[in-house]
């Protein structure tokens, strides 16, 4: 316990030097505060900047560096990590300056500081596939970037977003391929077929365009409508001759057949698929109860069967 308190003790001890470390001296002019905080963003000291802009914006409103010093608090707040922050200032600057020559670094910022919240610490160490994530991030980031492009198609910063955007809308349409197959292992065919055209639809032209068909095709067949089947395998075969699930010439589902499962899968397959929608990956809507699904069908494994796997 007492070494609980001293933990604590310390942080509230680090967390005051930090504050107290970035307060500004009320004396200081404009010229000064601004000149501070250029020298603090070079020695890349940004907490300390961004305690100085906020400073100068406050205190001189209507000060000749009042607009340099908004802009520049978005780049403090994207240098520190905190989207949300960089976000809210770029918005805001828009809001104030719709007009300003360079309120095309505060639509830029927008995208970019959505294109990197999803890069957690682990995704930056770990091979983590960025497709299985929630894509929330990468939708806005797209979205961002897409404003950008429209309204200041000659922007310095265009050619970055448009790079980006392309990364972002096959990430986006691969996460969308995931959700199918999500779906056709859960027997929820309705909603994978739905995904397929989804992905043929609005992601056409990416890798995963003949993905989209080939859960469309692997769909139809699973719920016998063998005419939109054939008419979606002829597509696949025609634009995508060599996708993996036509490689020997006739179609390969990639999802097993559920009497082809395992018992356990099979269980679960069932109580999960009893939903015509379930719960796609990376959202998080109903967990606590499909945990709780899960909890319940473990118990009632038979005690053989448990003993037998073990």
């Amino acid at each position: 316990m007492r070494v609980k308190h001293l933990l604590v003790i310390s942080l509230f001890i680090l967390i005051s030097a930090c504050s107290s470390s970035n307060k500004v001296d009320e004396s200081l002019t404009e010229v000064q505060l601004y000149q501070q905080a250029q020298k603090d963003l070079s020695d890349k000291n940004f907490s300390a900047a961004i305690a100085k802009l906020k400073a100068l914006e406050s205190r001189y409103p209507f000060g000749r560096y009042a607009e340099q010093a908004q802009l520049e608090l978005i780049y403090g707040y994207y240098r520190i990590s905190d989207a949300e922050a960089t976000r809210d200032s770029a918005n805001r600057f828009i809001r104030l300056h719709p007009d300003h020559p360079n309120v095309d670094y505060a639509y830029y910022m927008k995208g970019l500081a959505s294109f990197e919240q999803d890069q957690s610490f682990l995704a930056r160490f770990l091979p983590l596939d960025m497709t299985t994530r929630d894509p929330g991030a990468a939708r806005d980031s797209y979205n961002e970037f897409a404003q950008l492009t429209r309204y200041f198609p000659n922007s310095r910063y265009a050619p970055d977003a448009k790079a980006r955007m392309v990364y972002l809308r096959n990430l986006l349409a691969a996460y969308e391929v995931h959700v199918g197959y999500y779906y056709l292992d859960r027997q929820a065919y309705i909603g994978a077929a739905r995904r397929g055209a989804y992905i043929v639809e609005n992601f056409n032209g990416t890798p995963s365009t003949g993905d989209g068909l080939a859960i469309m095709v692997e769909a139809y067949q699973r719920m016998g409508m063998n005419d939109l089947a054939n008419a979606s395998l002829e597509t696949l075969k025609l634009n995508y001759p060599k996708h993996p699930t036509i490689a020997s010439g006739t179609f390969k589902p990639v999802v097993k057949e559920l009497q082809d499962r395992d018992w356990f899968t099979r269980t679960m397959a069932r109580w999960v698929g009893s939903n015509n929608d379930p719960l796609p990956p990376g959202q998080t809507r109903a967990n606590e109860d499909l945990e709780k699904r899960y909890k319940d069908a473990l118990e009632e494994i038979p005690k053989e069967i448990k003993e037998s796997t073990n």
